[in-house]
Formats: structure tokens, sequence, C-alpha cells
């Protein structure tokens, strides 16, 4: 019937005929159209139902938007969806019977219609990101096309990540540590490493509740980042992450110290509610400054970048947002020449979901990637994707309908939070 459709649509176009290349021309036209994907009619796809699964206790949410066409998408947020299953309920009752394609106007009406619910930040926010990156999968599905192609194209076809080593997991690292897990993930192809520096069990540590770093903090953390310096030399770029947990003294200190190391940045060394005070320590020093991961909304980094409170922005697209939000805060700190370099803790899924983003704006800097996808087979078993996941430190973007990763159900389903719904 969609054949018979377009061909009438030929016939009864007379003025194709009265053209000299009438003949070619229509050919190519009618072609073109048959290889166009007609399996739902955007025009007729509507919301059915949102149903979601978690993983890692309830801080790894997962959603699958339904339709009446048997179209679905898949999105994820981290860290803030702790008890988030009945937000996505309520988002699913407001999103039934709509258009998925009006990804925009379905974000906005979710965020306003939370204004007095926590809309500003947190988890509500983290539950909206996991929904409107579902939103885009959906429509690139229905309409053919990658995720960065509805964001309005790309700037590059690969995506620079740096590999997070999570060495903060091993007992009081040693500097030997460092060098050996700098000197791996080199091996691995990566050009950029991520080491973290809040080491709580710190012997030389004054008490639990102290944020300023005593001098043998201060040796500790030096000693660390100048034997992964020395491990990989010059040209492997060294980020430092701090995690929020000390004051502003010591971040303006171990600023300081490392600038004789040329790291790529120094990652939130304080908390994320005060901008005067980052704007005091990026003030004085030459080592960049970065935060950004526990910021929410392009309203959040706002006064950030009107304040030149940071170097280096890393908002994370599972959670401040989604892809448009991201966008939009790409955009904003491009305004300031201010790189945009995300934070990503999710899983697979999430890593391209922010990698269309990524490819989407211009002042794009590098994306986070996770140890755990090489060494926690869970990684691989909760999703569906194209091998390889990365080769010598890029994601190659994916060129398939949506996000091109999708969930595994099944793989996930071992997985999933004791006592929490999946997927019901």
């Amino acid at each position: 019937m969609q054949k018979n459709a377009r061909r009438s649509f030929l016939k009864k176009s007379a003025w194709l005929s009265a053209l000299p290349l009438a003949t070619p021309f229509a050919q190519t036209y009618e072609e073109s159209i048959e290889k166009t994907s007609l399996s739902s009619s955007p025009s007729d796809l509507k919301i059915t139902d949102i149903k979601c699964g978690f993983i890692r206790g309830g801080n790894g949410l997962f959603v699958k938007i339904e339709t009446n066409q048997d179209i679905y998408g898949c999105g994820e947020g981290v860290d803030a969806t702790v008890g988030s299953y009945h937000l996505v309920k309520r988002f699913a009752r407001m999103m039934k019977d709509k258009s998925p394609l009006n990804v925009h106007r379905l974000f906005e009406d979710i965020r306003k219609a939370g204004v007095f619910s926590g809309a500003q930040s947190g988890m509500y926010v983290a539950t909206m990101s996991a929904v409107e990156a579902a939103l885009w999968d959906l429509a690139g599905k229905a309409l053919g096309l990658p995720v960065y192609q509805l964001l309005g194209g790309k700037f590059r076809d690969k995506i620079r990540v740096y590999c997070d080593t999570a060495l903060y997991q091993n007992n009081l690292p040693t500097p030997e540590d460092f060098a050996e897990n700098a000197t791996k993930a080199k091996e691995m192809g990566f050009n950029a490493i991520k080491f973290d520096l809040d080491q709580r069990n710190d012997p030389a540590k004054y008490d639990l509740y102290n944020w300023t770093a005593s001098p043998g903090e201060l040796e500790r953390m030096y000693d660390q980042i100048a034997a992964a310096r020395n491990a990989v030399g010059p040209y492997i770029d060294i980020c430092v992450d701090m995690h929020g947990r000390y004051d502003t003294t010591t971040g303006e200190r171990v600023a300081k110290l490392l600038e004789p190391l040329n790291v790529m940045w120094l990652e939130e060394p304080i908390p994320a509610e005060n901008i005067d005070a980052y704007q005091k320590i990026t003030a004085s020093t030459t080592t960049p400054i970065c935060a950004g991961e526990n910021i929410y909304l392009a309203y959040g980094f706002r006064e950030v970048l009107e304040k030149g409170a940071v170097d280096i922005i890393m908002p994370d697209l599972q959670k401040a947002g989604g892809l448009g939000e991201g966008q939009r805060i790409a955009n904003l700190a491009n305004l300031y020449y201010v790189p945009f370099a995300p934070h990503m803790v999710a899983s697979y899924l999430g890593a391209m979901a922010s990698a269309h983003c990524c490819a989407s704006v211009p002042n794009f800097m590098i994306l986070e990637w996770q140890i755990y996808f090489h060494t926690n087979p869970m990684f691989d078993e909760i999703v569906i994707y194209d091998d390889p996941k990365i080769e010598n430190g890029f994601i190659t973007l994916s060129e398939k309908p949506g996000i091109g990763v999708d969930i595994n159900f099944e793989g996930m389903r071992k997985y999933a939070t004791e006592g929490m719904p999946f997927f019901e």
C-alpha cells in the first residue's frame, strides 16, 4: 500500500513529465522514497508508557519509553536517582498519548510541572535526564537518524576520553601504585588519565571532619601525581579529582603544588555550592580548575560562567538535564570560551548518549571514561552495542538511528536492585 501510494503521487505530479529529465529525476526521487523507512508515521506516534529498572543499589536508573508502534527509546540517569521509581511513573502519566518527537516541549512541560516539586536540581532533574535521553533515542529510531543529527549535526566523528583509574578504591595507594596505573592506562591507548587525591583513611589526616589538608596529606598528594607524571612523560594528560572534600585554603595550596606537574585540571577541590570560593581558587593559580558534576541545568552554570569561577565545566549529562540541556550548557560556555568536558559515570548507553552531545558542540574538550568498562563484566552484559566500545582513547560515534546502544533487559535483570520494580 505504501509503494502504491508513492507511485500514485508521482503519476499525479504532471509537472514531472513536462521536464526534459523527468524520467531519471522521477526514478531517483521514487528510489529515495522507497529507501526511507516508513515503519512509523511521525504524526501517529504516541507514548503509551515509561518503564524503568535500577542497578547499583538504585544509583543507576534505566528508562524505556514505549509507543503505540512498538518503537521504544532508552535512557539512563545516575547518582541522584535513588527512589525515583514513582517520579518516572509520574512523568509517564504526564506524557501519555503525546508525541515523543517534541523532545524540547516535553522536557519543558516536565520541568515547569515540577517548579514546586524540586525541578531545580537533584532527583527530579536526574530522572528527567534519563527520560530526555530516551526521547532522543526514540525520535532517532522513528526518523532513522542518529541523535547527533537531531541535535543539529556533528563537529567530529570520534570523541576523546580520559580514563578514570578508580585507584581511590585501593586502600591508601602509594606513589608506585599511581605510576603503575598510569602506565597501564597509557598502554591501553589512553592519552588522558584521571586520579583521585582525597583519601578518607590517610593517617596524616587530623580527623574525619576537618576539611583542611595537613602537611602530610599535601606531601602525599604531590608525590602521587609526580609519580604518575614521571611514569608517562609530559605528553599524557593527567586530571586530578578531590571530590569536593576540602576547603578553600586547601584547594589553593594543592592547585599551587600541582603547577609544575602540568595537570590537565584540578577537579572539584571544594563543594559545588560556593561559586565565589571557586572564583578565589581559580584566580590564585595557573592550574586549570574544573567543576560541574553536581550542578544542574543550564541555569546552574550561568553564574559560574559569568564570574569566571572555573576554567573548565564538566556537567554530568545523565544528571544535569540530558542531551539537549547538555548542548545548551556547552553553547552557553562557548560564549565565555570555556571548554566542555562532561563527567560520565554511567553504562555504555550513557557514554554513547553523551558522545552524541559532545559531537554536536564546538567547544568539546574530553569525556570521562571508566576503568570498570574493562574490568566489570556487568557493563558488557547490560547493554547491546557494536564492538569495539573504544579504540586508542576515542569512542567512534554511532551512526545507527537513535543513540546506537540499547538496554539488554535480560542481561540487566540479574543485576537489578532487589526490592525495586524492574521494567514493570
